[in-house]
């Protein structure tokens, strides 16, 4: 079934009015839009972590992630829930409850997940959690699976973070 971009939207609109002063909106993924962070960080370090709302590994890096960037808050972490709109207050509750709302939220968007994900990474098929570790050149290093505290440090170390 299509989910219309239209009720994503409006979705993100009433949402975007409950939030904390501190939350950035959960923004639309669509085709473009990992060009389009890439560029917003171009020459610095930038942390990619997918995630969804049905992957019980996603939400045991939530905590992991919180802590690095307490650790590193010069470090840009963009999340980017691999949901459709129709999970949108959910992976807003998620972000809410991970205290993760001052990052950049995006959430999939459209009625193409595949071609979202063929976008970011061709040699990506979808597994979960996947983290994306970029260098100041924008170098890359994926990562699947969920990975502990010292995992996220030992790969930032490689990005001379």
């Amino acid at each position: 079934m299509k989910k219309p971009v239209l009720f994503f939207s409006l979705a993100m609109a009433c949402l975007a009015g409950s939030a904390e002063a501190d939350q950035t909106p959960i923004k639309p993924f669509i085709p473009g839009s990992y060009q389009q962070i890439l560029a917003a960080n171009a020459g610095k370090p930038l942390m990619l972590a997918i995630w969804s709302v049905d992957c019980p590994s996603c939400l045991k890096d939530m905590a992991a992630i919180n802590q690095l960037h307490d650790k590193h808050p010069a470090l840009k972490i963009v999340m980017l829930a691999a949901d459709e709109g129709d999970a949108l207050p959910e992976i807003q509750r998620i972000v809410d409850t991970h205290k993760l709302g001052s990052m950049e939220n995006w959430a999939f968007s459209g009625d193409n997940p595949e071609k979202l994900r063929y976008e970011i990474d061709p040699a990506w098929y979808g597994e979960l959690p996947r983290t994306y570790f970029f260098d100041a050149g924008h170098r890359r290093d994926g990562k699947s699976g969920a990975m502990t505290l010292e995992e996220f440090e030992a790969q930032l170390a490689k990005m001379k973070i």
